[in-house]
């Protein structure tokens, strides 16, 4: 039995995974992108193709990329840690935990379409609202999300890829998004979301090996039976202090309730304040945005869930065995447990799978955060303050730029944490505190008509400093005033910054508005970035009502964009306010119930009762994770290829005519169609 982590693999394996599938996603990003330039309409030298895809993504493809988005090395390391520290607690509060803000997403995804449909980011909607000064502090908020979530991604992925390989660890932060920058600059964000289906469906694969492996075929494991017997046996040498009887397979936990309400609030922050999850909204269509977000956030549950009821709970049921290593907290707070637990149960196959998996999670987060700050950078940045009137041109070369630029950010900023001590888990607590007090700001912005300027203004700064003054203080009060990094990242310590940011921040932004509400008709917002030209009147999505002529739009069939050199500005019937708002009551009544019932119906019920399963109650939560998983696929990895079967279609006709005739399989506009 090892010491520390084992390094199963040889170091020329980590450079190999992260310099070569780098290199292999960018090639593969280049052919996505010819075959997308020659064989459809869409071109990503266009600006708007590269930012948001044209806003034309349907449902099934978008969801794919929100839970490859959502999909961070903490969704793989963290809930395995969580598994490992409170039992079978842990994955439910990290799934759904994190599940619930992109459910209730779905309502501010209608809303953006609904106020704003041709913004680029949520910034510009803030500085179309409420002018320059909001702009400026909300801006704060939003780039401190990327970087704190980027550094997550750096910290998780170098810590395995170091501890499976030895790799150096100052190349890892630098190498993994390197390889990224290079195939986000190449395709733009429709082909980000190609690759990240790529990544989704590799995903799930891997999970699937891991937990038939654990539960069917390990001869270290190989049941459900065995598990339990091993954790109750784990309970018995190392109990969980507030669990009910110590036990790992029971939801009554303290600790496991704790974390639970820390994931929650930091997980709002790191949703509402990402421009990765407004920019997958911008680039969907409008009328199936909401089903995107519903469906990415109920397939995404079953990630965290499955794979730390997998993993995460056999590191812990395999302690003391002879192939595991033994995990210090500081390698608990790392991510480690599940690379060793992979790496026990299959030896070098097992940590190789391992560091795929991690790369492609890392790889397709990262690739969501470059493409989210290069919009910020560029459009609210560059085109707001430095040059208003950039060309086309310039503003596509800004984007690129901005892409490579984030890309050495995340490399220093992963080192600079990693030089300090500050692991993946303690970022991870901590986000909450830093970014809560602009949760609920940026949502009454987006969705209220009465939100105070003010108010939201104060409410997020006062909530922030409120999160880091109670955070500082629960710390110096519980540690015999000791302040460092590893007493601030308590438990309780963290818990008390996570409610005091998010709670002064939403009741002061609340009560302001209340006591002095504005009367906004988002005019402004509707206006912004609104198509000009002949067409203009016709696209405009802000009229007191829907006339005769867009009501006959309405209820016309719904084409593509085709044959256009600029295809946002196309008449979208899907625009008209009716549907919309429709769309936005089903969003806030479906997203509501399910939070109900992931928060507080089931693990509430559950943590009531302080039962501690035997082997039909864990089999029973296996086989639910298991079956959750596979209609997770479906939903993210055959319903994006059914939905996009036309356009598969047309891709092979234009590739088949290349090869019969060279030359005549390439798309030509349909000029014939336009008005």
């Amino acid at each position: 039995m090892s010491s520390s982590p084992a390094q199963v693999l040889p170091q020329g394996a980590g450079y190999g995974v992260v310099v070569g599938i780098g290199l292999f996603f960018s090639a593969f990003m280049l052919v996505l992108t010819y075959m997308q330039s020659r064989y459809t309409t869409f071109s990503p030298s266009n600006s708007e193709e590269f930012s948001s895809a044209s806003r034309a993504v349907k449902p099934g493809l978008i969801a794919s990329g929100i839970v490859s988005a959502w999909t961070w090395a903490a969704t793989l390391l963290q809930s395995s840690a969580v598994a490992y520290k409170y039992g079978i607690s842990g994955p439910w509060w990290y799934g759904a935990g994190a599940t619930v803000q992109v459910l209730l997403f779905a309502m501010l995804a209608a809303k953006l379409k609904l106020n704003a449909p041709y913004a680029h980011t949520w910034l510009e909607i803030v500085g179309a609202r409420w002018g320059t000064l909001a702009h400026s502090v909300f801006m704060f908020f939003g780039l401190a999300t990327n970087i704190i979530v980027s550094s997550m991604l750096i910290l998780g992925g170098s810590a395995t890829v170091t501890d499976l390989t030895g790799m150096n660890t100052i190349a890892a932060c630098f190498l993994i998004p390197l390889g990224v920058a290079i195939y986000v600059v190449v395709g733009g964000m429709r082909a980000t979301l190609l690759c990240d289906y790529t990544h989704t469906t590799i995903l799930f694969a891997i999970i699937f090996t891991f937990v038939f492996t654990v539960y069917a075929a390990s001869p270290k494991i190989g049941s459900p039976t065995a598990m339990h017997d091993l954790l109750v046996k784990a309970a018995q040498t190392s109990p969980v202090d507030g669990n009910a009887g110590g036990s790992y397979l029971t939801m009554h936990s303290v600790p496991g309730l704790v974390f639970g309400v820390i994931n929650v609030i930091g997980n709002f922050a790191t949703v509402f304040l990402d421009q990765a999850y407004w920019q997958r909204a911008i680039a969907s269509r409008p009328a199936s945005c909401v089903k995107a977000y519903l469906l990415g956030g109920l397939a995404w549950f079953a990630i965290p869930f499955t794979f730390a009821t997998t993993l995460g709970l056999a590191a812990r049921a395999l302690q003391g065995d002879a192939d595991m290593a033994v995990l210090s907290a500081a390698d608990v707070s790392a991510g480690l447990p599940a690379p060793s637990a992979a790496a026990a149960l299959l030896g070098k196959s097992g940590a190789a799978v391992m560091l795929v998996l991690l790369f492609l999670a890392v790889t397709s987060a990262t690739s969501a955060e470059m493409i989210a700050v290069s919009s910020i950078l560029t459009y609210d940045v560059y085109k707001r303050y430095i040059n208003p009137h950039a060309t086309e041109a310039q503003t596509l070369r800004m984007s690129h730029y901005m892409v490579a630029f984030y890309g050495l950010v995340m490399g220093l900023a992963g080192l600079i944490f990693f030089y300090i001590g500050v692991s993946m888990g303690w970022l991870y607590t901590f986000m909450g505190l830093f970014l809560g007090g602009g949760v609920v700001p940026i949502a009454l912005c987006i969705v209220w008509s009465r939100a105070n300027k003010w108010g939201c203004i104060i409410g997020a700064i006062s909530g922030f400093f409120s999160g880091i003054i109670a955070w500082l203080v629960t710390t110096s009060t519980l540690n015999g005033g000791v302040i460092n990094v590893t007493t601030t990242g308590g438990d309780y310590e963290m818990l008390a910054g996570n409610l005091a940011s998010i709670g002064v921040g939403g009741i002061v932004a609340g009560v302001i508005s209340l006591i002095w509400p504005e009367n906004y008709d988002f005019a402004s917002t509707r206006a912004l970035n609104a198509p000009r030209g002949p067409k203009a009147a016709d696209s405009a999505p802000n009229p007191p009502s829907p006339t005769m002529d867009e009501k006959k739009r309405d209820s016309a069939e719904v084409t593509e964009v085709a044959g256009d050199d600029e295809p946002v500005v196309q008449p979208d019937p899907d625009l008209e306010p009716l549907g919309l708002k429709k769309a936005y009551r089903f969003a806030l009544w479906s997203s509501v119930a399910l939070t109900v019932v992931l928060l507080i119906l089931i693990p509430f019920t559950l943590f009531g009762t302080s039962t501690i399963y035997g082997v039909g109650g864990l089999t029973a939560w296996v086989v639910i994770g298991i079956i959750w998983c596979f209609i997770s696929s479906f939903c993210v990895v055959f319903y994006p290829l059914w939905e996009s079967r036309v356009a598969i279609a047309e891709i092979t006709r234009g590739i088949v005519k290349d090869v019969v005739s060279p030359g005549s399989g390439r798309y030509v506009p349909p000029v014939t169609e336009k008005a």
